[in-house]
């Protein structure tokens, strides 16, 4: 055992992470509805929310750990055409999850479109470097989620962990980190273990997903859920887990189990 997984393996039982849940995977259930049965299945935030739903999971003591930012899957960061739109409206955002006690928002660098790899990079560097200082005030960070190419969004720019971390060397910013989600970069890449033992120092927020078909995260399918939280909690992680899974069976069940299964 390295020193480093040693280190990571002996993280003190105080070191937790929270539960929260990706609306959009519950398309037949109103939020409302939602936000009342959430704390009760050991959820502490429903994400990927609007400004408009904001309110709703206030109502029930309940925070949107990640909410929608300006930018889009296939249009984001990695144009430079696109800065004069979304780096304002990006730091509105940031105004606004602030001025709501929301700690993170959701961003993308977009498709390709036949762009390269390092040039995605220094056009997005140039982008978020004009909007992490808005962030850095806040108190609020900014997320760039991982997606797979492979299946579910062709042609996306940040589809490994290499390319999302020099991105965040770049930025050079706390307030700048990834969204690692475990269904995509299990597409990508496998190794999810090793990868966020290496990576943690990057990664602000966590989504899970049953592989193949992003449905329930159980016995169903190939990833190991108890073994990939265990490592996420003995890095320290304190932030939120998002249950980001399609319910093939009765959803708020499924999701109960979900949550308990991560509880690590």
């Amino acid at each position: 055992m390295s020193p480093s997984t040693a280190s990571l393996d002996s993280a003190g039982p105080a070191a937790s992470f929270r539960h929260s849940v990706c609306k959009w995977c519950y398309p037949r259930i109103p939020l409302e509805t939602l936000a009342r049965v959430a704390p009760g299945l050991g959820l502490a935030s429903i994400e990927l929310l609007d400004p408009s739903e904001w309110p709703v999971v206030r109502k029930h003591d309940l925070t949107c750990a990640m909410a929608n930012g300006t930018t889009t899957i296939v249009d984001g960061f990695n144009r430079l055409e696109n800065h004069a739109n979304c780096v304002p409206s990006m730091i509105a955002r940031i105004e606004a999850c602030a001025g709501a006690g929301l700690p993170n928002v959701i961003c993308f660098p977009g498709n390709r479109r036949g762009m390269s790899d390092e040039q995605g990079l220094e056009n997005c560097a140039a982008g978020l470097r004009r909007i992490v200082g808005a962030a850095e005030r806040c108190r609020v960070t900014v997320c760039m989620e991982l997606l797979n190419s492979k299946v579910d969004h062709p042609d996306y720019m940040c589809d490994h962990t290499a390319w999302a971390v020099e991105l965040c060397q770049r930025v050079g910013s706390e307030r700048f980190k990834l969204l690692y989600d475990i269904y995509h970069m299990q597409i990508m890449e496998g190794d999810v273990i090793r990868t966020i033992r290496e990576h943690h120092a990057c990664i602000g927020h966590y989504h899970t997903g049953g592989n193949p078909g992003r449905h329930e995260i159980d016995g169903t399918q190939e990833l190991n859920y108890p073994a990939i939280m265990r490592a996420i909690k003995a890095t320290g992680f304190t932030g939120f887990v998002g249950q980001e899974f399609i319910p093939t069976r009765d959803p708020l069940a499924s999701l109960g189990e979900a949550v308990k299964l991560c509880t690590v």
